[in-house]
Formats: C-alpha cells, sequence, structure tokens
C-alpha cells in the first residue's frame, strides 16, 4: 500500500459504496461518504443500526469502490479496497472521538445517527476494471 492511496481513498468530495455480506450469504449495498484510512492498512467507517452493521456483526469481509465517471468505460477511475473487520465498538474513546470528528464536519444530526464504529484491516487493493493493470493507473 503507499501515502498514494491514502490520498485518493481520503480526497473529498467523494462517494462510494460498501459492500458486505451475511453469514448466509446475503450480500448488501450502501452507499458511504464517510470511511477514512487512518493509515496505510487501516480504515474506520462509523455504521447506523443497518444491514451493514448486521451483516459485519456476521461476517468481517467487506469491500469499499470508489467510482469517477470519465468519458467512456475504460476511461472511468477508480478503486476496489477489500476489508477485514479488526474490530467493531459503540462506546469508548475511539468511538467518542470518531462521534466528535463526524459533528464538526457534517453536524450533530449526521452524527447521532451512528450507533458503531468499524475498524478494518485494507487486505487487497485492485482497479475498478482490472485487465491486469496495477491500480495506479487507474487512479
Amino acid at each position: 500500500m503507499s501515502a498514494h492511496l491514502m490520498e485518493y481513498f481520503n480526497k473529498a468530495p467523494r462517494i462510494g459504496t460498501l459492500s458486505t455480506a451475511g453469514a448466509d450469504g446475503t450480500v448488501d449495498v450502501a452507499v458511504f461518504g464517510s470511511p477514512r484510512m487512518t493509515d496505510e492498512k487501516t480504515v474506520v467507517l462509523g455504521s447506523g443500526t443497518n444491514r451493514t452493521l448486521a451483516n459485519l456483526r456476521e461476517n468481517p469481509h467487506a469491500v469499499y469502490m470508489i467510482m469517477e465517471p470519465g468519458a467512456a468505460l475504460m476511461d472511468w477511475r477508480g478503486i476496489r479496497v477489500y476489508l477485514r473487520l479488526k474490530d467493531l465498538t459503540s462506546s469508548g474513546p475511539a468511538f467518542d472521538d470518531y462521534i466528535a470528528q463526524v459533528t464538526q464536519a457534517v453536524g450533530e444530526a449526521a452524527a447521532s445517527m451512528i450507533h458503531a464504529l468499524a475498524t478494518f484491516e485494507v487486505t487487497e487493493v485492485r482497479p475498478i476494471v482490472d485487465m491486469g493493470q496495477g491500480w495506479e493507473r487507474s487512479v
């Protein structure tokens, strides 16, 4: 991984999708603009009480995908970041710090919707269109 990945992942504004699956294999995808890389191997994300949170409680694997449109399909840019849940908490210093950051950035109403803080390890990074290229070519 690289600092280039962190810069791309954390740039604002941006939006992406987080895909998760429950223990039974039922898949969900949700739009998130809030995931942040805190270092080259760690992603944090606040979640409400929803399918994403339920799935993460059953299955630690997820994929966050960022897409940026281009003139043609092969001109689209983006990445798929494969994740493994390391920690899920709804209290404590890390959770409180995250809520404070969200409150400052987007307001108290948005922060009040967050019920858990998920911390992930980055396990793999791939381009959105994988034709055997390195991801740096597509970002």
